[in-house]
This record gives structure tokens, C-alpha cells and sequence, in this order.
């Protein structure tokens, strides 16, 4: 077992900060996500360190328009790097799939799906035929991915309307599939029933189990569709018995994360309407939160459009490292929906010491009124203070600074051990009551592979506790305001 610190920033260290942002969007190369109806959804962005300097680099779905790879080059400057021409991407997600120590890349598109294999200094190589994925032609728009030995991953990739269906769009929702390794290579298997998945997650549901939950867009299944979870060990979908009782929402994205301190991960469920947080019971099941917590955002917080919002990416962090964490969600309108509010300002919702969340993003400087999609929460700059980027569609890309006053300590954590699940997918890294899973999914569209990032407030140092995929236990102390990378 080895600890190595990859480096230190010492920031001020009080409490209850009030949120602030500066727009640096002027610094990344113009790019919006294009196309019509069937690029009404997507619109993601993966986020990984491609050439390992430590700085977080970007790629962008683009729909009709080509996707592009920004590499940052500290300070918030961002140069496009050259790529194969993709159009018709929806999505994409960071994996490091032939651990290599070089992330690779899984781009959802509308048609075949393409693998890009990392390497050195930012390069892609195209591994689709390579690792025999798949090359039927669907809409891809959702992605997870996890680990059951130390070899290939297995992967779901979750698809939106059946376009060779001459009944649709409208019911209509295609089936899924699951890739799983046979030796070096991947076999495509169907998973169904599908109803139009626009996120996907595998992590430990309330119960402690590992299992792959779907979230659907009731606006093209319609009727008898509903959310899904999927066991991975049983090989079936749950239901009433289980204890998961079916419920139905537009859904777009899905955002998880232990809020209450128990060890058991809360889940968001974004939608055009309300935003679900789902509280997990002790028993294994799951409970809506009373309205009153302040993460419903189900309409627009200025302005005088009182029209239901539509969520799409939400993603935990801690902002201003108070140690409590806060939710960010992009908003925007499917296209000119009107039953959905037209300017729709992304929430920014800060966690309150009572549990209850404060909306700040006017306030904060974030709340862009343009039809956000994908989004990503980072460290960009590498100053302990989380970033926002946010997909726009039609309209430019976004990047905000944080630069918050007076934040508390923080530490954020790469897990490296041997094996081909070289990043620890499917670890739970707590620090107090506080902690958060290593998965590969959720969001809507994209997903990140950064350094875990803890706030601890005003401590000064932090007992670090990692269950790794194994079920070994390890424990760690370690001082705070650095990058801390761990070898198991």
C-alpha cells in the first residue's frame, strides 16, 4: 500500500461562504451542440486528464457538428486538440478500459457507437473493431459501466427512440445493450425492456448492493413505462416485491451521493417538472424527500415564466468545502416545448448545515438562461475550488471559475491498485459520515473520471477510510488542501 501526495495549495480555511463565479466561456474554443429533433436530448461531456498532467481536459459531444477535444492548458486556457472527425455524438464517457493508465473513451452517437483508446499526450486511436464493439445503429444516450474481476469491464449502453420503428417516435423506446468480455473482445447482448433511457447508473443502490439504475423519458414511452433497477448478481429487473414499488417521470439524468450521513447514497432523478430527490431507507428502499428540502427546482427562480422547468445533467459536489455537499442541474427547454418554461436558469442549490438547500445560482453568477444539457463539476484550475462547464445546445459552450472567497480545507483522491480495474471502479471513499462512490455513469450524457473531491470545512487534516472493490478495508490520515493519489 503506497500514498503519494501529488501536490499541496494552501487556501483559507472559514466556513459559510457565499458562492461566486467568474464566466471565463470567451476562453474555450467556440462549440455548441447541434442538430434537430433527434438531438433534442444529449448534448454530453466527458471530462479526464488525457496526457496525466494533473489538469482536467474536455471532450464535447457535438450532434450534427463535429465533437471536439479541448486540452487544458492551465489557467483556465483551453487549445483544441485534433481528433477523427465524429458527427452524430450524443454523449461521452471517460474509462480506462484496457488499463493502461490512459483513459479511453466510450462516445455515444446517433448510429454506431465508437471506442477511442487513449494514449500518450492527449492521442485517440479508433478501437471499435478492435474490441468488437457493437456496430448496429441506434441512438445511444445513456452509459454505465463496472467491474466483476480484475480483467475487461462489463459496459450498458442505453438507447432512446427505435428510428426503424415506422410506428414512432411515440411508443416506440428501443432496447439496450449490455458488452460483455469474452477474452479480449466484447459481446453484445440485448437488455430489455427498454423505455427510452436518458441515464444510466451502476453503483450500490440503499440496500448495499451493486445494481444499474435506468432512468426514463415517460415523453416517448408514454404509458406503462417506469424507472428500472437492475440487479447485477440476480441478472433481473426489481419490482414490487423487491420493495421497489414503479414510478413514472420524464426522465433525464441521474445524480447520486450520500447527503444524510449514513452511508447509503440519495439519488436525484431530473425530469421536466419536478427534480426527485429519492432518500434511502435502512431497509434498502427509497422514500421521495418532503418538498420543503429545496431540491424540487421545479420551476424557473427568476423571471416571471411560472411554466415547469426541464432538468437534464445534476451532479453532486461541495462548492465552498463546507463539508455538506450542494447540487448543481442544468436546465433548458427541449426545443420551443410550451408546456416548459423558455428560459430556464441552471439551478445551484447549497446545502444548508439543516440539511435543506438554498438556491444561490443568480447570486453565484451561473444561472445562463441558454438550453443547457451535458455539464461537468471539476477542478479545473487546480485550486481546491470546484468548476462548472456546461453543454449548451445551439448555443456556446460555458465554463465557470470558481472563485468563491474564504471556502474551507478540502483533499480529493485518485485510487490506483493492480488488475484490469486499475481506477478502483465500484470504491467507497468516506471521510467522517461523509462519503462517495467510484462509478461510471449517471449524469445525462457524460460523466468525468477526476480526483474525488472532499470539503472538511475548517480541518486541518482528515482520517480517510476506502472500501475498495475487493471488500478490503484500508484507512488513511493525511494532511488537507492536496491531491492525494493511492496505491492499492
Amino acid at each position: 500500500m503506497k500514498i503519494f501526495s501529488l501536490f499541496a495549495i494552501l487556501i483559507t480555511t472559514q466556513l459559510n461562504a457565499s458562492p461566486l463565479f467568474e464566466n471565463l466561456s470567451n476562453n474555450l474554443p467556440n462549440h455548441a451542440y447541434s442538430g434537430e429533433w433527434n438531438h433534442f436530448v444529449g448534448g454530453g461531456v466527458a471530462v479526464l486528464d488525457c496526457n496525466n498532467d494533473n489538469l482536467p481536459d474536455i471532450f464535447a459531444a457535438g450532434g450534427t457538428s463535429p465533437s471536439k477535444l479541448f486540452v487544458n492548458e492551465s489557467n483556465f486556457k483551453f487549445s483544441e486538440k485534433k481528433l477523427q472527425e465524429i458527427t452524430g455524438s450524443t454523449g461521452a464517457y471517460p474509462i480506462d478500459i484496457n488499463a493502461d493508465g490512459f483513459m479511453d473513451l466510450f462516445i455515444l452517437q446517433l448510429g454506431p457507437n465508437i471506442l477511442l483508446k487513449g494514449g500518450p499526450d492527449c492521442s485517440f486511436s479508433d478501437a471499435t473493431k478492435e474490441f468488437n464493439i457493437s456496430n448496429e445503429a441506434q441512438w445511444s444516450t445513456a452509459f454505465t459501466a463496472w467491474w466483476q474481476d480484475d480483467k475487461l469491464p462489463f459496459m450498458a449502453v442505453g438507447n432512446y427512440v427505435d428510428l426503424n420503428d415506422p410506428k414512432g417516435p411515440f411508443f416506440a423506446c428501443d432496447s439496450h445493450q449490455i458488452l460483455k468480455p469474452s477474452g479480449k473482445i466484447y459481446k453484445s447482448n440485448k437488455f430489455e425492456p427498454g423505455f427510452c433511457a436518458l441515464s444510466m447508473l451502476t453503483a450500490q443502490d440503499a440496500s448495499g448492493t451493486k445494481r444499474l439504475r435506468i432512468s426514463n423519458d415517460r415523453q416517448y414511452y408514454v404509458r406503462n413505462g417506469y424507472e428500472q433497477m437492475w440487479d447485477l448478481s440476480d441478472q433481473r429487473f426489481l419490482d414490487e416485491t423487491d420493495g421497489w414499488d414503479k414510478f413514472s417521470i420524464w426522465g433525464m439524468g441521474i445524480a447520486s451521493r450520500d447527503i444524510t450521513g449514513d452511508g447509503r447514497d440519495e439519488v436525484v432523478l431530473t425530469s421536466m417538472g419536478d427534480q426527485l430527490l429519492r432518500i434511502a431507507n435502512s431497509d434498502g428502499t427509497y422514500k421521495n424527500a418532503p418538498f420543503d428540502i429545496g431540491t424540487y427546482a421545479h420551476k424557473p427562480y427568476f423571471g416571471d415564466d411560472g411554466r415547469p422547468s426541464t432538468g437534464w445533467h445534476a451532479q453532486f459536489s461541495d462548492i465552498n468545502n463546507d463539508g455538506l455537499a450542494d447540487l448543481f442541474i442544468a436546465k433548458g427547454n427541449v426545443d420551443q416545448m410550451p408546456s416548459n418554461a423558455i428560459k430556464d436558469p441552471n439551478n445551484l442549490l447549497i446545502q444548508q448545515s439543516n440539511g435543506l438547500f438554498n438556491e444561490v445560482g443568480l447570486d453565484a453568477g451561473i444561472a445562463s438562461l441558454e438550453r443547457s444539457r451535458g455539464a461537468a463539476l471539476a477542478d479545473f484550475d487546480l485550486d481546491g475550488r470546484i468548476d462548472i462547464l456546461v453543454m449548451n445546445r445551439r448555443a456556446p459552450m460555458e465554463i465557470y471559475r470558481n472563485i468563491t472567497k474564504n471556502t474551507g480545507n478540502w483533499v480529493a483522491f485518485q485510487l490506483v491498485q493492480k488488475g484490469g480495474n486499475r481506477n478502483a471502479i465500484g470504491s467507497r471513499i468516506t471521510i467522517g459520515k461523509d462519503s462517495q462512490q467510484v462509478t461510471i455513469g449517471g449524469g445525462h450524457a457524460g460523466g468525468q473520471a477526476t480526483p474525488i473531491h472532499f470539503g472538511l470545512g475548517n480541518a486541518k487534516t482528515a482520517t480517510i477510510s476506502i472500501e475498495w472493490p475487493d471488500g478490503s478495508l484500508t484507512k488513511h490520515e493525511t494532511k488537507t488542501n492536496q491531491i492525494i493519489k493511492i496505491y492499492h
